[in-house]
Order: C-alpha cells, then sequence, then structure tokens
C-alpha cells in the first residue's frame, strides 16, 4: 500500500475515532482533501482509493489540474480567499465555495454561475478569532450575511467555515470551535436548511468534531508537508 493509501487509511481512523468518542455517526463527517500545490497524480492516487471531495486555494493551479483530470468525477471545493476578479471562474469551475465573507462576492458568485451547472454550494466564513490577517465575517455579522446572501439565485447557502487561530493550547483551541458550532446551531433556528459546518485541520480535526464539525479539511494528514516549487507560492 502506498503512503498515500496508507495516509488516507489512518485520517479515516481518527475520524471513525473522534466520532464514536462524541456519539456521533463517521457518516456524518465529510473529508474533504486539501489538495493545493498537489500534483493532479497525487489526487488521482487518492480518488482511486475512494477520496472524492478536494478542496483548492489557488485558481490557476486548480484550473491547469482540474483540465488533468476532468476524466474524474471530483468534488471540487474553493476554501481560499476570493478576489473579486477571480468570481467568474469559480463560478463557473467549482461545486462548493468556503471562503464566502460579503455580500459582493456571494452576489458576483450568483451572477455568474452559469445556468446549465447546480446552484453553487456555499458556506459563509467566520472570523472565529477576530484576527485581522483573516478573511471572514466577525461573528455578530453572520446572521446578517446569511439572511442577504440566502436570498440570491443560483447559490445555496449550506453551512459555515472557520479556521480558527493556530495554537498549540488545546483549552483555546476547543473554545474557538465549540463558539462555531454554538453560532452555527443559532442560525439553524432561522435557517434549517444549513447542513455544513467546515472546520477542522490536521492538528485539531479530533477537538472540531466533537465540537460539531460536518466537514474536516485534512491536507498535510494526507499529503505530507507541503513544498512549493522554487519557493514561490502558486496563484
Amino acid at each position: 500500500m502506498s503512503s498515500i493509501a496508507e495516509n488516507l487509511k489512518s485520517v479515516g481512523q481518527r475520524i471513525n475515532q473522534a466520532a464514536h468518542h462524541a456519539h456521533r455517526s463517521p457518516e456524518e463527517i465529510t473529508l474533504l482533501a486539501v489538495s493545493k500545490t498537489r500534483s493532479p497524480d497525487e489526487l488521482r492516487e487518492l480518488y482511486q482509493h475512494g477520496q472524492r471531495h478536494f478542496g483548492e486555494n489557488y485558481l490557476q493551479e486548480f484550473l491547469d489540474k482540474k483540465e488533468t483530470l476532468n476524466d474524474l468525477a471530483i468534488i471540487w471545493h474553493f476554501i481560499g480567499p476570493i478576489q473579486s476578479n477571480k468570481t467568474r471562474a469559480i463560478a463557473e469551475n467549482f461545486d462548493w465555495v468556503h471562503s464566502v465573507d460579503r455580500l459582493k462576492i456571494a452576489q458576483r458568485l450568483s451572477e455568474q454561475r452559469p445556468n446549465h451547472l447546480p446552484p453553487l454550494n456555499i458556506c459563509l466564513q467566520i472570523n472565529i478569532s477576530g484576527e485581522t490577517s483573516k478573511s471572514g465575517c466577525l461573528p455578530n455579522e453572520a446572521e446578517a450575511l446569511l439572511q442577504q446572501v440566502a436570498n440570491l439565485p443560483r447559490l445555496s447557502v449550506r453551512g459555515l467555515m472557520a479556521i480558527p487561530e493556530a495554537t498549540d493550547d488545546k483549552a483555546k483551541q476547543q473554545a474557538a470551535l465549540a463558539k462555531m458550532q454554538s453560532i452555527f446551531i443559532s442560525l439553524k433556528h432561522t435557517h434549517p436548511e444549513l447542513d455544513t459546518l467546515s472546520m477542522g485541520m490536521s492538528g485539531d480535526m479530533q477537538i472540531a468534531i466533537q465540537e460539531g464539525a460536518t466537514m474536516v479539511r485534512i491536507g498535510t494528514a494526507l499529503f505530507g508537508p507541503r513544498q512549493y516549487p522554487n519557493s514561490k507560492k502558486p496563484t
């Protein structure tokens, strides 16, 4: 068995254990493979072992990769910050967008989503730790933004996404993730169609699952540490 296949199996076991510990069904949790900077061959190998959801941050890298892998029924997620001049390509090529944090971006995605495609699945990004360096609306802005985005055509608002502040403090990790769960539960009272809480990465997936995550975004634990060719990040 290859290292990628072994890693996928290991991550699946971690998800199962965390779900059982939280008295949840593992079937409630979707594994999203964060495949930015990874080669098409690596994605193809994961796909051959059953992985279907892949998350990308860099648009041009993704477009090249998608063309190479167009024979596979991959479910593509855009999980990076969104620039206004890239919304058309995102609307035309992705199945999910996790990083909608303002109405202008949602409006552009709605207007530019082709009619022959199903509605674009949307998660609102919440800046749960209040970091100035991160995208996302503030927690107290989430309800108003949700009301506005939910009324746009060609979009299907599915839930919330967050990237809490990086820390080795487990209590601080859990507090941020628990706060996200609280916001999600509160919004579901007025928007029962919400079914996705996208949070948790390689280092905190167990805590995220304990706090109600339905989708975990895993890169390093599947592929190993990222490497950028020529020390340059793609765009």
